[in-house]
């Protein structure tokens, strides 16, 4: 039996105990002790203590292949993402190492070749714990890391092969193109017409959903240049000026969190696109719809985390991008008044907006979930972990393959941009059947007909953390 299947049941065995009502073993409880720290519900961010795994390449889950998941972190007591909903945990006991900068940056990790944080690169907080964290056998975790550094190696080989265009050019070319015909959609809202009105509000969705989520994805990963200069720089412009966020705090809640630790119980389990008190239709096909209100609005909430001067720069940026859209309605699409002008704001910034929230929940809850002193490795974190989506056209052009058809590809390989990704996707389904580790595929309907017959278990009634482990 692989260690994988072994360890989601055993998580399975200890969730049966719970649903009986049977006290844990003393290994289940050792486990579900420190997890019983927090509220059901309260969803905050806290850090165990590594169990024992070591730094290395992977810790902040931007570099590619060699190593595991982190088990170090900078993690904030609260964390407030573009739903809104913050997460708030009780405080452990925090120690701050020497020369870090507690709060969230847009600097990209620089590891020397043991994988170890060059001098001068902030270093992460350590939560402690006071529960005994269970050590892996090391010919276990070595069997385990020499799976990720073989596939590691067959992936660095395709691209080593691969040429500038290939690994930047075609997705820098796609965004450059969205730019380019952003002009005949303002001028297609000139018409009195319906059809070129249409016209015009369908091309202006596509282009904001292009650039705000592919190229915004991109940017915070640092994918779109090899410069990590130019990289930084435009991580603000999309961020900032074209989705109206904090470029820090995507960064922090996207790459340093739900990267570094997907489906780890209140750390990268995506339980912020969670909102308990709305039912399963206006989840899914109306709150969708307030996403251009609620990113500001959250972003700005966020602002209280950075420093004064990056607070300044995003609120410039935000004003900026915003006024941009609403000054090109007025003087070039020619809309009369304010209302219609924001009105028209709202729906082409919210014209994808649906599949936007579904794709995010789709490939990750429902799948097996994580306690933090309870994962396996990378490799196996992410073929458990992660779903792909069929190709879709659209889709696949205003988000990229790297978040519909290649979201496996992305986790296990960051840094990554999406037509690489679909490069070397073959390799990675083909290894991981190979080894016989999942490899998780779905089509988007039968994701949504999951999530509408089981909302209430998925995104409602959410139960105490020790009982989500091992729930599949």
């Amino acid at each position: 039996m692989e260690p994988w299947q072994e360890m989601l049941m055993e998580n399975q065995d200890l969730y049966q105990e719970r649903q009986k009502g049977k006290p844990p073993s003393e290994a289940g409880a050792a486990r579900i002790e420190p997890l019983q720290k927090g509220s059901s519900l309260n969803h905050g961010v806290e850090q165990p203590e590594p169990p024992g795994e070591g730094r290395n390449a992977q810790e902040k889950g931007e570099n590619l292949g060699q190593g595991d998941t982190p088990s170090q972190e900078t993690a904030d007591p609260t964390q407030q993402m573009q739903t809104g909903i913050s997460r708030a945990g009780p405080p452990e006991q925090e120690v701050t190492l020497k020369g870090q900068d507690p709060g969230p940056t847009l600097n990209h990790p620089v590891l020397d070749g043991d994988g170890n944080i060059s001098r001068g690169e902030e270093m992460p907080r350590v939560f402690q714990r006071g529960a005994k964290e269970e050590v892996e056998p090391p010919e276990e975790g070595r069997r385990e890391e020499a799976l990720m550094r073989e596939l590691s190696e067959l992936v660095q080989q395709v691209v080593k092969r691969s040429s500038w265009w290939e690994r930047h050019g075609i997705d820098d070319c796609i965004i450059a193109l969205n730019f380019l015909i952003l002009p005949a959609g303002f001028l297609c809202l000139r018409s009195d017409n319906a059809l070129p009105f249409l016209l015009g509000i369908f091309i202006l969705g596509i282009v904001h959903h292009t650039i705000t989520v592919k190229g915004s994805h991109l940017a915070s990963h640092n994918a779109l240049t090899e410069s990590k200069s130019w990289g930084k720089a435009w991580a603000i412009f999309f961020l900032e000026v074209c989705s109206a966020f904090t470029a820090e705090q995507a960064y922090y809640n996207h790459v340093k969190l739900h990267h570094g630790y997907t489906n780890v119980i209140r750390l990268g389990d995506s339980s912020t696109w969670k909102i308990p008190f709305l039912n399963r239709y206006v989840y899914m096909f109306i709150a969708p719809i307030a996403i251009p209100i609620l990113t500001p609005l959250v972003a700005l909430g966020l602002l209280k985390d950075v420093e004064l001067k990056t607070a300044l720069r995003t609120l410039c940026c935000m004003f900026l991008g915003l006024y941009s859209h609403y000054w090109l309605l007025v003087n070039v699409s020619g809309f009369q008044s304010v209302w219609s002008a924001l009105i028209c704001m709202l729906i082409t910034r919210s014209l994808l907006a649906h599949p936007y929230i579904h794709v995010n929940i789709f490939q990750h809850i429902g799948l097996p979930m994580f306690s933090a002193d309870k994962k396996p490795k990378r490799i196996h974190l992410m073929s458990l972990g992660v779903l792909n989506l069929p190709r879709n056209a659209l889709l696949d052009w205003s988000f990229g393959h790297s978040i519909i058809n290649c979201h496996v590809e992305h986790h296990l390989f960051p840094n990554l941009s999406d037509n690489m990704c679909l490069k070397i996707k073959p390799i990675v389904s083909q290894y991981l059947k190979k080894k016989k580790l999942p490899y998780n595929e779905d089509s988007y309907m039968s994701r949504l007909q999951l999530f509408l017959h089981r909302y209430e278990e998925l995104m409602v009634n959410a139960p105490p953390i020790s009982e989500l482990v091992g729930i599949q």
